[in-house]
């Protein structure tokens, strides 16, 4: 496993090329210490997709409209307005009040 990388050493890695496996595992050490938010970077630069999409679907159920955001634009995706309103109804249930609004503001503001 990668060792998670101090601040300043995180800020150079994320600047210069990594190789996707390098990235990869840096990312997979965020996520074991549930710095779920700081792996988005990673996962960005090692070209995975998939567990972006993953992260973002997780956020969608959580109502996590931060991560939510961070996975999608690391991914390339726009969300659409049905994802803010299903993110919005989850941050409701989950008791998260800014999220509710920021999901609110978003689902008011895309077009399907």
């Amino acid at each position: 496993m990668a060792k998670i990388p101090d601040p300043l050493e995180r800020r150079h890695l994320l600047e210069r090329e990594l190789d996707e496996a390098q990235a990869r595992a840096l990312a997979e050490a965020y996520l074991e210490e549930g710095r779920v938010v700081e792996a988005v970077a990673f996962l960005q630069k090692a070209g995975d997709e998939e567990r972006l999409s993953a992260l973002a679907e997780e956020a969608l159920e959580a109502g996590d409209a931060f991560l939510f955001r961070a996975a999608c634009a690391a991914a390339g995706r726009e969300p659409d307005a049905a994802q803010w309103q299903r993110l919005g109804d989850a941050a409701e249930r989950a008791g998260k009040r800014n999220y509710v609004a920021l999901a609110r503001r978003q689902f008011e503001g895309v077009d399907d």
